[in-house]
């Protein structure tokens, strides 16, 4: 099977990423708990998010602008739900 760049993606990440994210459902790599985005906890310091989950307290995700550009980690989430 042949591959191709990352360029590929432009299509169905942008039909993907078209959506009310908090309405998303987030697995947790922790504990497995699966939740809708808007249940987690949220700390804001500054320009930096971070999201908790709400059944065990791990870190979920990390939101941090910095530079002239936004940083997203989803670290903490084994998988997301989308509605389509």
């Amino acid at each position: 099977m042949s591959h191709l760049d990352g360029n590929a993606l432009a299509g169905v990440l942008s039909e993907v990423f078209t959506f009310d994210p908090t309405l998303a459902r987030a697995r947790c790599a922790n504990c497995y708990s699966v939740d809708v985005l808007a249940r987690a906890m949220v700390y804001v310091d500054g320009s930096a998010f971070v999201v908790r989950c709400a059944s065990c307290d791990a870190v979920l995700a990390t939101v941090m602008d910095g530079a002239g550009r936004r940083w997203v980690s989803l670290k903490g989430v084994s998988a997301i739900e989308i509605p389509r």
